[in-house]
């Protein structure tokens, strides 16, 4: 019987999906399946992308460990694709490769002033709270007043992040030194702004809602926001989730003003136009335009400016996928490109098709490296459910390993040197960070340097 090697690079939901996806599908041959990622832990951004706050976004990982512990699919962490391992390494070593690298960088926002001291991308944040071992130890938290950028929900985990008090997220897994940098953060006042009206922000109410339940914040809203046009008014009408939204802001313009240390102010209608130096090369004020619907559900600008005092901004405008070596790339979307999951790539000159897509066999992508950083868990499974099709589809094509051997693979790495953890070492990880976490009366503590993540789960620290 055929048997299929396939090599997953990427160890987060959409790499894990697409491995159960295949080895469940009706297929005619065996599958052996390696996954790999450049953190010694799996989980990708549900590890090291959710606010630590979000439990029930954590418990996601539930499913995935109980995918990974069946013990049919081998995790190889600390190993990075174009350092360690290249495409001709796989392509040695397996029959064809899925990527499922996600997308973790700061997308950019084109406007003057972005680059000053103080002005961050929101990812950086995230990745600094969650503990990612790839990231300084310490965050700049001296500014009292703070703009966020964005109507999002990594916008909403920022603002939750920079105005909660440090001692409410004890019972989380926070780092301790996350923890020790929040407490001791200058933080009054945390602005967020949107350029669309209430109606139209990308978060969900839940999110939303967790906002009102911050001990000592205060919300702040203003009711020049809330004049609605007849679209908004459609939208409220006609759409459950901005129904329930618009009822929660509205709820909570009828608080009386309170007298908490922290605030914060949510602005609609307030499109950033430029970070103002504070003459030192530092953020100083952000300017922004107000905007006013245009009555088919979208905005234009009014030409009033204004200007606030800031000493922070962060952009969270969404993410945007790396480049890959050795594999295709769509520059202007960030994603690795490809028609339902099969990776394309442009025809060499003089082939007679230059210009022409064709499908690069063998490599295949899922998840947010395939489509942009966009959409929930469930689009995650339906894409990795697309990719697999084509793959079992593509029997015909796949590559011709030399080397198809599980053990070869071990051999290599072993030759290179190259410091892998498993899934035996990420057992070992998962009971050291419980064990810390018991010993502070919490559920887990995470272990944020990378030597020491590595030494725990090779079982030499």
């Amino acid at each position: 019987m055929t048997k299929l090697r396939l090599a997953i690079v990427g160890a987060g939901p959409a790499g894990i999906y697409a491995a159960d996806i295949l080895l469940k599908a009706e297929r005619n041959f065996e599958v052996s399946i390696d996954l790999f990622d450049h953190l010694p832990a799996p989980y990708g951004l549900v590890r090291y992308g959710v606010a630590p706050d979000h439990p029930r976004i954590k418990g996601i990982i539930t499913a995935l460990r109980d995918v990974l512990d069946r013990g049919d699919i081998r995790v190889f962490g600390n190993v990075r694709f174009g350092v360690d391992i290249t495409m001709d390494d796989l392509k040695t070593h397996y029959n064809a490769v899925i990527f499922a690298t996600g997308a973790v960088r700061d997308a950019d926002l084109r406007i003057p002033g972005i680059d000053l001291a103080g002005s961050y991308g929101a990812a950086r944040f995230v990745s600094w709270f969650d503990g990612h071992p790839d990231y300084p130890r310490t965050w700049p938290l001296e500014a009292r007043q703070v703009a966020v950028i964005g109507n999002g929900n990594v916008a909403l985990d920022v603002s939750r992040m920079l105005a909660k008090h440090a001692d409410d997220l004890l019972p989380t897994e926070i780092p301790a030194n996350v923890y020790e940098g929040l407490k001791a953060s200058a933080v009054t006042d945390v602005h967020v702004f949107g350029r669309r009206g209430p109606t139209s922000v990308k978060f969900t109410p839940l999110e939303l809602r967790e906002l009102g339940e911050l001990p000592g914040v205060d919300i702040v809203l203003y009711d020049e926001d809330f004049d609605y046009d007849d679209a908004a008014r459609d939208a409220v009408a006609s759409n459950k989730q901005v129904f329930v939204i618009d009822k929660v802001l509205n709820k909570w313009r009828e608080r009386p003003a309170g007298t908490a240390s922290r605030r914060l102010h949510l602005h609609f209608f307030a499109k950033p136009v430029e970070i103002v130096d504070d003459g030192a090369g530092r953020v100083g004020a952000i300017r922004y335009e107000r905007t006013r619907p245009d009555g088919h559900g979208g905005v234009v600008g009014t030409g009033e400016v204004r200007d606030l005092p800031m000493q922070a901004v962060y952009r969270a405008v969404g993410y945007f996928g790396s480049p890959l070596p050795g594999v295709p790339f769509d520059k202007k979307r960030g994603v690795i490109p490809n028609r339902e999951g099969q990776v394309l790539w442009k025809g060499e000159p003089g082939s007679g098709s230059a210009s022409a897509n064709q499908q690069l066999y063998g490599v295949y992508a899922t998840g947010w490296i395939k489509r942009g950083p966009v959409g929930l868990i469930g689009h995650t499974k339906s894409d990795a459910m697309e990719t697999v099709r084509h793959l079992i589809n593509d029997l015909g094509n796949w590559w011709h390993p030399a080397e198809p051997s599980e053990e070869s693979v071990l051999a290599m790495l072993d030759e290179r040197g190259i410091e892998y953890t498993n899934l035996e070492g990420w057992h070992r990880l998962d009971q050291q960070e419980l064990a810390l976490g018991t010993a502070e009366g919490r559920v887990r503590i995470k272990v944020v340097p990378r030597d020491e993540m590595v030494e725990i789960s090779r079982g030499e620290g």
